[in-house]
This record gives structure tokens, sequence and C-alpha cells, in this order.
């Protein structure tokens, strides 16, 4: 998500704007992380470890719990899936982003460079 980023502004201080966004499952991570402790099997914190943003810390907090295997695996698989994803996106955006010097970039610009031919 950095490198789409970085390749569509100019300054740092352009992508201040989209630095929010990318953060922002981090954050929701640690804080279902710390809600593993008290059940590792609950709805949200089960949905959290599938889901490709939040996978990574979620999960490495609930393994020590003894979850399934299939859990792991599906995990796994899905940010496999969403990372070969997110690679292609941050291609559409970089093949256009790199030649859009001196534009600030808007997430509608994004979503327009990502659906260009």
């Amino acid at each position: 998500m950095y490198a789409a980023i970085g390749s569509a502004v100019d300054t740092p201080q352009d992508a201040a704007q989209f630095n929010g966004i990318i953060m922002m499952p981090v954050i929701i991570a640690i804080m279902v992380m710390m809600s593993v402790m008290n059940d590792p099997n609950s709805d949200l914190v089960f949905w959290c470890s599938i889901i490709p943003f939040t996978s990574p810390i979620v999960m490495m907090a609930r393994i020590p719990f003894g979850i399934p295997t299939w859990q792991v695996a599906v995990s796994l698989v899905v940010l496999y899936i969403s990372f070969v994803a997110m690679t292609w996106v941050a291609a559409r955006i970089f093949r256009v982003g790199v030649f859009m010097h001196g534009k600030k970039p808007t997430w509608k610009d994004l979503g327009a460079w990502i659906k260009m031919k």
C-alpha cells in the first residue's frame, strides 16, 4: 500500500493524507489483539484473524491459545490472495502515478488510475 501511495505523490506532505487510512487497520488489529487475551475464539477475534489487513497481528496473538489448524490455513490463503491483489492494485497506481507530477492526487484519482486501461 505504501508503494502505491509513494508512486502517486510528489512530496511527503501529499502522502500524509493517505497515511491515516493505511495505518487504521494496524491500530484496529492492536486493539482487537488485546481482546484475544479475554476470549481467543470470539466472533470479532475470529474475523479479524481472517481479514487480511488485521490477520498478521491478530492471528499471531491467537496461535498460542491452540486454535484449529484450518483457521491458520484459511488466514494464510486469504492473506496470500490479498497480497497478490494489492500488488496488482499498486502496480496499476504506479503505472499512472509516476507520470502525474505536480498534481496532488485524491482518493477519486487513485480509483480512476486503478480502472484506467
